[in-house]
């Protein structure tokens, strides 16, 4: 028979709360078939909260003696109660990692996101600049224009004879 110390599901729907227990290996989760009940956790609670997670140490330790082994959500909470040492990572799979379309999405999300924003800045850069008012030609009329191209010359008149 192995002895495991791991969670059994208790609470309403959308609203779960954990008995730590201690019991065969080869049991349903929640199966009333449990040796001796340890300790609560409340995944409800803010993470803060001393009521989140509830052990009772002296019984853990009882049964960890006896060669209980915890599941890894239990050996955690164990861990960060300073009863057992805290393991190391596991080295991840690739698995965790986005896939390469995935990694393409988020480079030409993030190449748009970057310029709209350089374009936010170039228009608030324009609006902020002081205006300068255009320079504008004197505009010529087709007369005058007609003045400057053939230069004037003395018209003759018939003399009277």
């Amino acid at each position: 028979m192995a002895v495991v110390i791991r969670l059994a599901r208790h609470g309403a729907k959308k609203h779960p709360y954990y008995h730590i227990v201690v019991t065969d290996s080869r049991n349903a989760r929640d199966s009333g078939c449990i040796l001796e009940r340890i300790g609560s956790y409340d995944p409800m609670v803010a993470k803060d909260s001393a009521t989140r997670v509830v052990l009772d140490a002296d019984k853990v330790k009882a049964w960890m003696a006896k060669g209980a082994r915890p599941s890894d959500r239990v050996y955690k909470f164990l861990a960060n109660a300073g009863l057992v040492a805290a393991k190391a990572h596991p080295v991840q799979t690739k698995k965790n990692q986005p896939s390469e379309k995935t990694k393409k999405k988020l480079e030409d999300r993030a190449a748009k996101l970057a310029k709209a924003k350089e374009a936010e800045e170039a228009a608030k850069a324009a609006a902020a600049a002081p205006v300068e008012a255009p320079v504008e030609a004197p505009v010529e009329t087709p007369v005058e224009a007609a003045a400057v191209a053939a230069p004037e010359t003395p018209v003759e008149t018939p003399a009277a004879e």
